[in-house]
């Protein structure tokens, strides 16, 4: 009896070494990497930022099926960005200050995504987005990457389309956010390099419905072309269906949000004939046609079928560099695995990060909108024409 009452006593500095030594054994190997995820769940990038997180879970989801990485899973800690610089900031902070993160994908917007990016620099965090397309992130700092191709490119091709197809005057209706302006700038830029002039030029509101007035004074400039630019796929669409029901019936030219599958069923046939240049998943792409049908299958639709893809292949690279530093909270090591990545995924092979973060190694195409009976989840709602013109 007095065995089983006897009181055994460990020195304190042999418990702590016990402590330390159970938490290496089961601690670390059963705690999931925590990613941070931005993206605009509300607000004008709603649509695809939506379609961000579905893809960015899809992703996250196989991995984890999969084993996860050297047996850890993957946890994604979820805020919404809102499209929104400050709404972003705020963001930032949570995941940050209060959630303890280092690594985060996003953000949708442009503008959410400049308003966070100097506290990641500063911070030392990892910023990485998909969809983000603004010229100025490329400036952004060490720690900021993004698949997502620059508006300096789109703009450049956009424009040189605009020259080839013959426009010589154009106006433009804008979004005053950073995205859209970036767009709008960096194609006007080249229209003009090339001869071109802008004869008139619109921009408006995010909370704006009604672009009638707008647009009736774009028309009277009778212009050989409209290029809209837009962060809402409300706003592209709405543009667009009152544009032509105003009595335009020239040449339309947009970037990607006005050929989302929610500005195009709020155009009807309103929008069949318009241009855009984008971003897209080839056809002969096995992996990204796989994962848009998988996406299909998941979530029972598919809008801007290339930034999705662009979302799950930054949780792919992001498990990657995870697998290489196999520490969530290592974001030097992350940086300088980013710096080093040559990937091929659901949005093209073999594309890696400049000195900037900015990916090279892919392009741009043009698109043409189809009349809306003929318009299916297999086609996006468009045929692509080919290659964007690099003259």
């Amino acid at each position: 009896m007095r065995l089983l009452s006897r009181k055994w006593v460990v020195p304190f500095g042999l418990l702590i070494i016990l402590v330390m030594a159970v938490a290496a054994c089961n601690g670390q190997g059963d705690k999931p990497f925590r990613i941070g995820v931005m993206e605009s769940l509300t607000g004008p990038g709603e649509t695809y930022g939506n379609v961000a997180l579905q893809a960015k879970q899809m992703a996250v989801d196989e991995i984890n099926e999969a084993g996860g990485i050297d047996g850890r899973m993957i946890e994604l800690v979820v805020e919404d960005s809102k499209c929104s610089a400050q709404d972003a900031i705020t963001a930032y902070n949570k995941l940050t200050d209060v959630d303890g993160i280092k690594i985060i994908l996003g953000t949708s917007c442009s503008g959410a995504m400049l308003g966070a990016a100097p506290l990641a620099e500063k911070d030392g965090v990892i910023l990485f987005s998909g969809l983000a397309t603004n010229p100025d992130i490329a400036e952004a700092g060490d720690y900021i990457f993004r698949t997502s191709m620059s508006d300096a490119q789109l703009g450049v091709d956009t424009g040189n389309l605009l020259w080839a197809d013959g426009v010589r005057k154009l106006v433009t209706i804008t979004e005053a956010t950073d995205y859209a302006e970036g767009v709008r700038r960096t194609t006007v830029a080249q229209f003009e390099k090339r001869g071109g002039e802008v004869v008139g030029a619109e921009r408006y509101a995010s909370d704006v419905t009604d672009f009638r007035t707008q647009l009736t004074k774009l028309f009277g400039e009778n212009p050989d072309a409209l290029h809209i630019s837009a962060q809402a796929e409300f706003a592209g669409g709405t543009i667009v269906k009152q544009g032509r029901e105003l009595g335009y019936d020239g040449p339309i030219y947009s970037e990607i949000v006005a050929v989302g599958k929610t500005a195009l069923d709020i155009a009807g046939d309103a929008a069949t004939g318009m241009k855009a240049v984008v971003a897209d998943i080839s056809p002969e792409n096995a992996k990204g046609q796989e994962v848009l049908t998988n996406f299909q299958e998941r979530y029972g639709e598919i809008t801007l079928a290339w930034y999705l893809g662009s979302a799950y292949d930054d949780v792919y690279i992001a498990a990657e560099c995870l697998k290489e530093t196999g520490d969530d909270q290592d974001a030097d090591g992350f940086r300088d695995c980013m710096y080093e990545v040559t990937w091929s995924g659901a949005i093209g092979e073999n594309y890696s990060f400049d000195e900037k973060g900015e990916v090279v190694g892919l392009t741009n195409v043009v698109v043409q909108v189809l009349p809306a009976a003929e318009r299916t989840v297999d086609n996006q709602g468009y045929n692509v024409l080919g290659s964007a013109p690099s003259e």
